[in-house]
């Protein structure tokens, strides 16, 4: 392995922006906001405010879910946050202070509701219908367990081996190597997993999938960082059986074009305010409407 240039930690770490690559523009190292913005508020109960990045896309899924299965009471605005400072507007930070994508307020009682973090918002949802969390205390803690696995195992495939593989301004062997290493090795635990079960929580659907599969299904499936091939996932067949069966649910379909900002401009839906808006007002629907005026 080739040895990286030496690297000596000064006694007192400072920040140096313009080390920050590709993000060094929307990341600094202090909390709270950094200008004054109000969110807007939509007609529905729950107000999401969020970007279909994988943990994005688990919330928009979990709803359309809902509302697939007949809970009318899951409708819902979601409004686009772009990852571009947008996230540091006292608005947002006073829903998620951590100043991160997605975030809930849940608006339906006598007092507005905020949740953050993408496995919270699930939990809460989950509960609130009474919908793709066992009650079963052996089926809930399976399902509780592999959704934690999955918001502690995340962080390496995505700001570890993501960031390493593809964001990095150079790429480091051994950083490289250290997370692809995790990232296969816990592509085995879902595979051994899903070798002995339909699901991860077992025979049914449940939250701990909806978390786990915009993660490690787009890894299997190629979607991630463009490493199918590097991280050689088609020795994952279990994953790739669960990954494929869950991407033909409607319900999945409609929630990863919420708040698509990339890709094909069909499979974008930038907001969403109600279930029309999947037929009238994508980005090709748009921008077909707006060649019509120009002509």
């Amino acid at each position: 392995m080739a040895e990286p240039s030496e690297y000596v930690p000064p006694k007192v770490w400072t920040w140096n922006k313009e080390s920050g690559g590709r993000f060094a523009s929307i990341n600094r190292p202090i909390a709270g906001p950094a200008h004054e913005k109000e969110l807007p508020v939509g007609k529905h109960p729950l107000q999401l405010y969020s970007l279909a990045t994988p943990n994005g896309v688990k919330a928009t899924v979990m709803l359309e879910e809902l509302l697939a299965a007949g809970h009318k009471g899951a409708e819902y605005d979601a409004w686009l946050i772009k990852i571009d400072g947008n996230q540091f507007g006292s608005g947002f930070v006073a829903v998620n202070p951590n100043s991160k994508i997605p975030a809930l307020m849940d608006r339906s009682g006598p007092k507005p509701i905020r949740v953050f973090e993408s496995g919270a918002i699930l939990v809460h949802l989950a509960e609130k219908f009474g919908a793709f969390l066992p009650t079963e205390p052996a089926s809930r803690a399976e399902c509780l367990s592999w959704l934690f696995w999955q918001m502690g195992s995340a962080p390496f495939l995505g700001g570890g081996f993501g960031h390493f593989y593809a964001y990095a301004p150079t790429k480091i062997e051994y950083a490289i190597d250290r997370y692809a290493m995790e990232v296969k090795r816990q592509l085995d635990v879902l595979d051994r997993r899903l070798a002995e079960s339909e699901y991860l929580a077992g025979p049914d659907y449940t939250i701990a999938d909806i978390a786990t599969w915009p993660w490690y299904g787009g890894l299997a499936k190629g979607v991630l960082y463009g490493a199918a091939e590097f991280l050689s996932v088609h020795e994952y067949k279990h994953v790739n059986r669960w990954a494929d069966q869950i991407a033909k649910r409607p319900a999945v379909r409609r929630g990863r074009m919420v708040n698509r900002i990339s890709g094909d401009p069909a499979s974008q839906l930038h907001e969403r305010h109600d279930a029309s808006d999947f037929e009238t007002k994508t980005q090709d629907k748009l921008d077909e409407g707006a060649a019509t005026v120009t002509i």
